[in-house]
């Protein structure tokens, strides 16, 4: 589908400035959105939602339905009666420039469990009612994600295919042993999605009440570490002992030289194909349910995915093995509708990927920084730009603009030296530039190009060099972690923003000049 011309950030929650050692839901979240609507923005991009597991990556969830208990605000449910003052750290000694996941987790979990006590002792017919409701509706998924993660707790947080084979095998006698045995827990589990879904909806109807929509994030793999792969094994390539047979990953690309192995099963498509698609159709409305507009992740995995043997130690062992895309689409389709999806089609793209991007209508990405390495003809280059795309001046896998343009080689870049000032050069003639706000040339360039979609992430906007960078990928340590500086969202910036997205219609109304941030 052709979306409106429009322009928004990327900025994940966890990157929201904050008290408790990672962004939430709470007040800097509605500042934030303020900040979209006082610069012209209206769209607000996030990545995946679900519960973080192993290495705290959004890519990674215990779930694909479920949502990110990190992200409940400790001042929300102040405000709703479910902490009392004391509960709150009076100081934390959290960095508020990164987000130790470590500690987060420790502090985030006693204030959940504090809040759960609480509302068992609660009175309030209005919220005993409302997370029954709640429950009723996402029930689907919600009780198996539950007595999943209260098993994992019991278990010591072990993989599920770990766990004694009558859990491992879902027998119905373990698992109602397992839920009488765990009674409390999986309802405190229950709780604890009720409150990140009560405040994320609260969230987005603000957001889309001031003219803002969300883009989320639906990756095509799921973690082997999931309540959807233990509550749907034969969905996916595994062993008798629920171990992957073949795992998801990329071959030797621009990021690395031997491949990104993810290690995320791979699907059954032919049982999946059988049964109509029915566990897709349901992830998809679930997710459409949670945001406005979603990008989907590795959309070439949907013609053929890189399948790697289960025990490999990197992707270059690899083969290509076809995906039945259209029929998947197809169904989803005809299940849901017209589809507001955005195809992440970077990569190693083939004519059977742009066939089936083109033919159900999906935009592609085109990501500037992408833009200078090769001729004039490359396709991330605003000149050769369609309007049904969306541009980007990086995403979160990049680096940032300035830490872009500032690399040397060997410093996490695949790039020679000579090939890193080939690049530069290009890129200051092609801009008419001298580089000095090199962010706001490649903000320029997006916005003023004739993509229907510009999406910018936040770090672009601030200029912030290689310190800010989200995710460097085939790495394991220090990803996902940065966070907004305190005060950083200015009155001066929003209005440049806004002036740039004024400049090139990219505001349907023009909000008041006057109003501060």
């Amino acid at each position: 589908m052709n979306f409106p011309r429009s322009s928004g950030i990327l900025l994940h929650p966890t990157s929201l400035p904050g008290p408790f050692g990672i962004g939430d839901l709470g007040p800097e979240a509605y500042a934030f959105a303020d900040f979209l609507r006082h610069s012209g923005q209206s769209l607000w991009q996030v990545l995946p939602l679900g519960p973080t597991g192993y290495g705290d990556s959004p890519y990674a969830c215990y779930s694909a339905f479920a949502g990110n208990t990190l992200l409940i605000s400790p001042e929300q449910l102040l405000t709703e009666g479910l902490l009392s003052r004391s509960d709150l750290p009076s100081a934390t000694s959290l960095p508020s420039e990164r987000v130790d996941f470590a500690n987060v987790h420790a502090l985030k979990e006693d204030l959940l469990r504090k809040a759960y006590e609480r509302y068992k002792r609660t009175t309030d017919t209005i919220l005993r009612s409302a997370f029954e409701t709640f429950a009723q509706q996402y029930a689907d998924w919600l009780e198996d994600y539950a007595l999943f993660r209260a098993l994992k707790d019991a278990h010591g947080g072990i993989a599920w295919n770990e766990w004694e084979p009558a859990l491992v095998r879902r027998t119905p006698a373990a698992l109602t042993r397992a839920r009488e045995q765990l009674r409390n827990q999986v309802e405190a589990q229950m709780f604890y999605q009720f409150l990140f879904f009560r405040q994320w909806f609260a969230l987005k109807n603000y957001c889309n009440e001031h003219g803002i929509q969300l883009v989320g994030d639906l990756p095509i793999f799921v973690a082997h570490d999931s309540a959807d792969v233990w509550t749907n094994p034969e969905e996916f390539k595994l062993d008798k002992n629920g171990t992957p047979l073949v795992v998801a990953g990329v071959p030797p690309d621009y990021f690395s030289t031997t491949g990104q192995l993810w290690g995320n099963p791979l699907y059954n498509w032919d049982r999946m194909l059988d049964e109509g698609f029915k566990w897709w159709i349901e992830r998809v409305r679930a997710t459409l349910n949670v945001v406005d507009i979603v990008r989907v992740d590795h959309f070439r995995g949907f013609a053929a995915c890189w399948e790697i043997p289960g025990g490999d130690k990197t992707a270059e062992r690899g083969e290509w093995v076809e995906a039945p895309g259209r029929e998947l689409f197809t169904a989803i389709r005809k299940a849901l509708g017209e589809l507001p999806i955005v195809a992440e089609d970077l990569g190693v793209i083939t004519p059977d990927v742009v066939a089936l991007r083109d033919d159900f209508g999906f935009p592609g990405m085109r990501i500037l920084q992408f833009g200078f390495g090769s001729d004039p003809k490359n396709i991330d280059l605003p000149h050769n730009y369609a309007p049904n795309v969306v541009a980007y001046t990086g995403t979160h896998d990049n680096d940032t603009t300035v830490g872009w343009f500032r690399s040397v080689a060997g410093e996490g870049s695949t790039r020679t030296a000579k090939q890193i000032e080939r690049e530069r050069t290009y890129c200051l003639n092609y801009l008419n530039t001298d580089g000095k706000k090199i962010h706001w040339d490649f903000i320029r360039a997006v916005l003023a190009s004739v993509a229907n979609t510009a999406i910018v992430p936040l770090q672009d906007v601030l200029g912030l060099g290689t310190e800010a960078r989200m995710n460097l990928p085939n790495s394991t340590e220090g990803n996902w972690s940065w966070r907004v500086k305190p005060g950083a969202l200015t009155a001066e910036t929003a209005a440049r923003l806004r002036e740039l997205t004024e400049l090139y219609g990219r505001v349907d109304e023009i909000p008041d000049k006057q109003a501060s941030v």
